[in-house]
C-alpha cells in the first residue's frame, strides 16, 4: 500500500484562491510602478522628438532667414529646401501618436513645437501635461 489511505494529493480549491489572491495583490503592487516608468519613457522620446525638430528649424532659419510660418507649419521641413534635401526625412508624431504642434510665431520664443501629451488636450498634468520646446 502507499499509506495514502484512499486519498490523492494535491491542492484544493481554497489553496489555489489563496495563491490567486496573492498573486493579484502583487501585480496590483508592482504593475503601477512598470506603467508609470512607459510612460515616463514616452515624455523623455517626445522631449527627444521636439529637440529634433527644433534643430531642423534652426537650420530651416539659417538657409531662408525666417522659420516656416504657422500656415506652413513642419511640413515645411519635409519638403526639399535650397540645396534640394530635405530638413527631415518625415515627420514624426509624438510618442502618443499625434502630430506635433507648431506655432510661429511662438508664444515662449521664436517657435514653439508641443505635444499635448497622454490625453491629447492642452493642459493637464503628470503624464497628460504638454511637453514643449521651452519646458
Amino acid at each position: 500500500m502507499d499509506g495514502s489511505n484512499g486519498r490523492q494529493s494535491g491542492f484544493t480549491l481554497l489553496e489555489i484562491m489563496v495563491v490567486l489572491v496573492i498573486i493579484g495583490v502583487l501585480a496590483a503592487m508592482v504593475a503601477p510602478r512598470f506603467i508609470e516608468r512607459a510612460d515616463e519613457a514616452k515624455v523623455t522620446a517626445t522631449k527627444a522628438q521636439i529637440s529634433s525638430i527644433a534643430q531642423a528649424l534652426k537650420l530651416y532659419h539659417l538657409q531662408h532667414s525666417r522659420y516656416p510660418s504657422s500656415s506652413e507649419g513642419l511640413k515645411a521641413l519635409v519638403q526639399p529646401g535650397k540645396n534640394g534635401a530635405s530638413y527631415l526625412d518625415t515627420l514624426p508624431k509624438d510618442s502618443w501618436g499625434k502630430a506635433f504642434v507648431y506655432l510661429s510665431p511662438g508664444v515662449h520664443g521664436d517657435f514653439d513645437i508641443l505635444s499635448y501629451g497622454a490625453d491629447g488636450r492642452a493642459g493637464g498634468s503628470s503624464f497628460d501635461a504638454d511637453v514643449g520646446n521651452w519646458k
